[in-house]
């Protein structure tokens, strides 16, 4: 018994103390590897040059210079410093850009709301449209609607002063008009003469440093900010299909069919975006608000 006691005790001893060993191990390596390898460069340095020992070591003496200074002490603007400051300036500027979002339960209700008549009304509806309609008529209609809305682009080419957006717009709309069928062959972009300029009043309040304000997710229309939602009103009053149709319910009727057939033209972009991200809407959102940064500084 008087064995297995000693034994336990033993164990008991090495299982305490083997922690400090190690850690007083580790400090030696720590003291003892520096000193080793400034030795050996020494050593080295006396090989190659004999004369080494009698020139000045300014490292020593600048080494043993500030082990043997003592701190400074601590002064009042010292101890009145927000010791978290420099760490929150590190995140104001690391912060990503991104655009206020206040009303963010609500527009991740409207994100809801837009996600189910996407994948329960629209995407079947621009599928049984895509099997019937060949892509190339499908791409005609898109041309025709993009070259109806020219009043659009060139009003607001004129506002940001672009004045050659404004002709090549105007030159785009002529010869798609006149040589393209009304629009619906492409011959300006074909011809590789006429540059598009997709300038809409949003983009134009964006060009004076009006900022987009909060974002606005609305039901059907999608993302959108109060600068922009200003923009689509605004130009609503250059778009040909509200100004030479009435009533409202031909306009609504063809608009709609325009977005069924846009949709045909890009079934799975969306569907690609929301796999592929953590929180669809976070993803939408940012998309939306950097294509806008984007279109507002070509």
């Amino acid at each position: 018994m008087a064995m297995i006691r000693a034994v336990v005790i033993a164990i008991i001893f090495y299982a305490i103390f083997q922690p400090v060993f190690a850690f007083s191990e580790t400090l030696a390596d720590l003291e003892m590897h520096p000193v080793s390898t400034f030795n050996s460069s020494m050593g080295s340095a006396v090989e190659k040059d004999p004369g080494f020992h009698k020139q000045p070591r300014p490292l020593i003496s600048e080494f043993s210079m500030a082990q043997a200074e003592p701190a400074g002490e601590e002064t009042p603007e010292d101890m009145l410093r927000d010791p978290f400051a420099e760490r929150d300036q590190v995140t104001r500027e690391e912060a990503p850009d991104t655009i206020a979002d206040p009303l963010e339960p609500l527009n991740r209700a409207f994100f809801v709301f837009n996600d189910k008549f996407y994948f329960w009304l629209l995407k079947p509806m621009a599928t049984g449209y895509k099997a019937v309609v060949p892509e190339r008529a499908r791409v005609g209609v898109r041309d025709f609607f993009y070259n109806l809305a020219f009043p659009i682009r060139f009003a607001n080419c004129v506002f940001q002063g672009k004045g050659d957006g404004a002709f090549l717009e105007l030159g785009r709309f002529l010869v798609n008009t006149f040589f393209g069928a009304a629009g619906f062959i492409d011959v300006a972009t074909a011809s590789g003469a006429f540059k598009k300029y997709d300038e809409d009043l949003g983009q134009t309040f964006g060009h004076y440093d009006v900022g987009p304000g909060i974002f606005i997710n609305w039901p059907i229309f999608g993302p959108s900010s109060v600068r922009d939602t200003v923009g689509i009103v605004g130009d609503a009053f250059l778009n040909p299909i509200s100004i030479l149709i009435d009533p409202s319910k031909y306009t609504i009727s063809l608009n709609a069919f325009a977005l069924v057939n846009n949709t045909s033209l890009r079934l799975g972009d969306y569907e690609d975006l929301k796999r592929a991200a953590l929180d669809p809407y976070v993803a939408v959102r940012d998309a939306y608000y950097q294509n806008r940064k984007s279109k507002i500084k070509e």
